[in-house]
């Protein structure tokens, strides 16, 4: 068999009409359009939001220290008033002053504190070494006993770290017998914005820096810092190519690069914040868009060029096996619209008979749930009756009075429990409010009170020092905390050591978490199904899990069980965090 080479001028041609070349020519002009505008868009809107951002940051970072520095502030005032410290000062027996002080600072979490005799000697302190030393010339000893106030000192350490101290006299019948040291902890900041991209530093009045990501620009003044002691530890890990080509003004050159300045006054004694932010990832996030753009108009460009050179095809197939493909069509849509008359009229059938047994359920489902929810106040209520009866037969009125009021209370949350079960079944948002999830717990332990004490089991509860806000039901909200909490003591029971850890945690949703050290759970999979129990009868009808589950549900977040690796049950509900701040600014 010969091969028949063919030369050049034989080989067919693909030529593109002008039609296609006209196309081809405004996809490229719109995409380099497209793209330029896409450029100038974003990079104004990711400069302006990490602007936004930075500005965020700034006033949290004030907010923060104002909070800690009042937080501290009203330590003194407190302590002078102990009578444990009174008493120790004035009887020279400092044997449990010392504890009192740790326990004092780990409650309220300052860095350190001191007592002092009126001489200047430490006679207690959180860090036992210093126990014996003289401060009689320290400034915050002789700035307290000329102030009947609490008095705010500053001074640089050996390190080179300033020292925040609040201080104030302690009295007894009018004379002097000491000086209380409350030591803030400020140095917490400098760490916790280390963590974040940007260069922070606090001024005082006299423009000296005494708080600053840089250790080296504590003691000087802001010109000296930037000028002769920059931060490669806080800037140079942040900054990378960017802003020049930004179209937002920047405040300040910072290392060569681009920088947001940050600058405000602060309300405590005149100190100044200053914050640096590098115009970080803009950049990048920009270039990522233009680069999935660009990727877009290049695939179009190719299918373009595809279907503009490409040969007519033949029609597709005969018209003889499109008829046939619809004389079978036309008969299975006949086979399945006989089906489909069938299937409803026992489906009229079926509706008639769940409707019925709907009706039977509904109405089961809603006497246990009342006999269920109203059990606890019941129970709380013979408590506290008790007890009033117990007080008024022991001539004490006044504390069987604070009872009846309990008593009255859990009659008002009866009342609203069945209320909020007459209107289950509409499952509206009426009645959502922004409620601190902390302070819904505490309402919760209020309630299984006598139930703990009777019981004895150590509650162990760890909450934040913050509000952690969400939107939700008081009544059914303290209805799920108050099931989770008395079926982690109906598994706790047979413990020898009955113990309950209650946390709540915040992050991008609240979480509650309920721990005991029981048996743990058997089946999982049937927790939160309705009527399952695991206890005897008469002791619970399988209704607080499943009716929890669907409050939370209704709330918008999620309940779930798990068991612990150390043994007993972990039961977290979450949901949605309520930030209107952080909405606000975004």
């Amino acid at each position: 068999m010969a091969i028949v080479e063919k030369s050049p001028e034989k080989w067919p041609r693909l030529s593109m009409s002008w039609r296609g070349r006209i196309s081809v020519l405004a996809i490229t002009a719109i995409g380099v359009f497209f793209v330029l505008a896409t450029n100038q868009f974003l990079t104004e809107r990711f400069t302006e939001t990490t602007r936004n951002q930075a500005k965020l940051r700034h006033a949290l970072y004030s907010g923060n220290l104002i909070s800690e520095l009042q937080r501290n502030s009203v330590v003194p005032l407190l302590q002078s008033r102990d009578p444990s410290l009174i008493t120790a000062l004035t009887s020279d027996d400092y044997s449990q002053a010392s504890q009192s002080l740790i326990s004092y600072t780990k409650e309220i979490g300052s860095a350190s504190m001191m007592l002092l005799e009126e001489t200047g000697r430490v006679v207690a302190a959180t860090d036992r070494s210093k126990i014996g030393g003289n401060h009689r010339s320290d400034p915050y000893f002789v700035e307290a006993l000329r102030s009947n106030d609490t008095v705010f000192t500053t001074f640089r350490s050996d390190s080179g770290a300033f020292v925040f101290n609040y201080s104030r006299k302690i009295k007894a019948d009018g004379d002097l017998v000491g000086v209380i040291v409350v030591e803030a902890d400020l140095r917490k900041f400098e760490q916790s914005w280390l963590g974040i991209s940007d260069a922070v530093f606090v001024t005082d009045s006299e423009g000296l820096i005494i708080l600053s990501t840089e250790p080296r620009w504590r003691g000087v003044n802001e010109t000296e810092a930037l000028q002769a002691r920059t931060a490669p530890s806080a800037i140079k890990r942040a900054l990378q190519a960017s802003s020049d080509w930004t179209t937002v003004p920047v405040d300040a050159y910072l290392e060569g690069e681009a920088v947001l300045r940050q600058d405000s006054r602060t309300s405590f004694r005149g100190w100044r914040m200053t914050t640096f932010t590098p115009y970080a990832s803009v950049r990048e996030r920009v270039n990522g868009v233009l680069a999935l753009e660009i990727m877009a108009f290049a695939l179009l460009l190719a299918v373009a060029f595809y279907f503009a050179s490409r040969k007519a095809r033949a029609r597709s197939f005969a018209l003889q096996q499109e008829s046939a493909d619809l004389r079978q069509l036309n008969e299975a849509l006949q086979r399945e619209i006989a089906e489909r008359e069938r299937a409803e009229r026992n489906l009229e059938v079926a509706e008639q008979t769940l409707a019925q047994s709907s009706k039977l359920a509904a109405l089961g489902e809603m006497s246990a749930a009342v006999s269920h929810e109203l059990n606890q106040p019941l129970a709380a209520m013979k408590t506290y009756l008790a007890g009033a009866r117990l007080l008024l037969q022991r001539k004490r009125p006044e504390e069987a009075l604070s009872s009846f009021q309990r008593v009255d209370d859990l009659i008002d949350r009866m009342t609203s429990i069945t209320r909020q079960l007459k209107s289950y079944a509409r499952k509206g948002g009426d009645a959502f409010e922004p409620i601190d999830l902390r302070d819904a717990l505490s309402s919760a332990l209020s309630i299984m009170e006598p139930q703990l004490n009777r019981q004895e089991t150590q509650i162990t509860r760890s909450v934040p020092r913050v509000p952690v806000m969400v939107l939700a039901d008081r009544v059914r909200l303290e209805q799920v905390i108050i099931n989770l909490l008395r079926n982690a003591m109906d598994a706790v029971k047979s413990s020898a050591d009955p113990s309950i850890e209650i946390l709540i945690a915040a992050g991008e949703t609240s979480t509650l978490s309920v721990r005991d050290n029981g048996y743990g759970i058997a089946d999982l999979d049937s927790l939160f199904e309705p009527f399952y129990t695991t206890k005897a009868p008469g002791e619970g009808v399988g209704l607080g899990l499943a009716i929890s589950s669907g409050i939370v549900i209704d709330l918008g977040g999620r309940l779930t069980a798990r068991n612990a690796r150390g043994g007993g049950a972990v039961f977290e509900m979450q949901l949605p965090i309520l930030e209107t701040e952080a909405e606000a600014a975004e």
